[in-house]
């Protein structure tokens, strides 16, 4: 079986990108589950159970999240219904929300877990590390998924790559999110854990990290403050694609980008 998983959908631009190619992508891909980090979904910052439902409606599967979780102050409210939504775990116990979610296809019963990093992240998360080995086992050993899948939510690659080795073995694939570069590095690590350190970003090809070129150049070339805003025009999808044997662990993670 394949899963398909979208690197980080930015605002407007990557919501439209979802909605025309997705559904034609996971025909001509023979996917069978999809998991999308849509953190920045909301206008560049947070999203919302209407942007859920949006994504869902486009052939999304399950929807990761990360710093940006609760941004829109309404989604803490609203998250508590959505079974197919996975916030960062490894913060503190009173997040609405869930810590895990499952979805078993073709006999292969999968668990996701989405997790934060450590460093530069403007936040103070538990170790991913530990909480990581703990929601894996209890994944494994109390729920019966043969299959665990890890967003990992973080700033630097050092910690990325450090988090991939630790759950080699362990988990079946560690995806990278967050920094919306996609990395060359997709491989099955020793122990047959499936790696990236970034999947990409979906929205506007011309941008900086999906915001507008010329506010970005405002703020870092001429330190004049301006407020961030998405960028607009042509967009592309980026991510990857896991194959899992009968058994749920991983043959193959390859790269993709999809322009409109």
């Amino acid at each position: 079986m394949k899963v398909c998983f979208i690197g980080d959908v930015v605002a407007a631009c990557g919501r439209r990108v979802i909605r025309d190619l997705l559904p034609g992508f996971i025909l001509s891909r023979d996917i069978d589950v999809v998991i999308c980090n849509a953190e920045n979904a909301a206008h560049g910052l947070g999203c919302s159970e209407k942007i859920v439902n949006e994504l869902i409606s486009n052939g999304v599967n399950i929807i990761t999240l990360g710093n940006h979780t609760f941004s829109n102050h309404d989604f803490l409210r609203q998250i508590k219904g959505l079974e197919n939504v996975v916030r960062p775990s490894n913060l503190t116990p009173p997040w609405p929300g869930s810590d895990y979610t499952i979805i078993e296809k073709k006999g292969v019963r999968i668990g996701v877990i989405n997790l934060l990093g450590q460093i530069n992240m403007g936040m103070d998360p538990d170790s991913p590390f530990t909480k990581g080995e703990e929601l894996i086992n209890k994944l494994v050993n109390e729920e019966g998924c043969n299959s665990v899948i890890i967003d990992f939510h973080a700033e630097t690659t050092s910690e990325k790559q450090a988090l991939g080795y630790y759950f080699d073995g362990m988990a079946t694939a560690v995806i990278g999110t967050h920094t919306h570069i996609q990395t060359a590095d997709n491989r099955l690590l020793p122990n047959g854990t499936a790696y990236i350190t970034d999947a990409g970003m979906t929205g506007a090809v011309d941008s900086v990290l999906g915001m507008d070129i010329e506010t970005s150049l405002s703020r870092l070339a001429f330190k004049i403050p301006s407020r961030y805003e998405p960028a607009e025009g042509p967009g592309f999808m980026n991510g990857v694609i896991i194959t899992l044997d009968d058994y749920g662990r991983a043959t193959d993670i390859s790269r993709f980008t999809e322009y409109e």
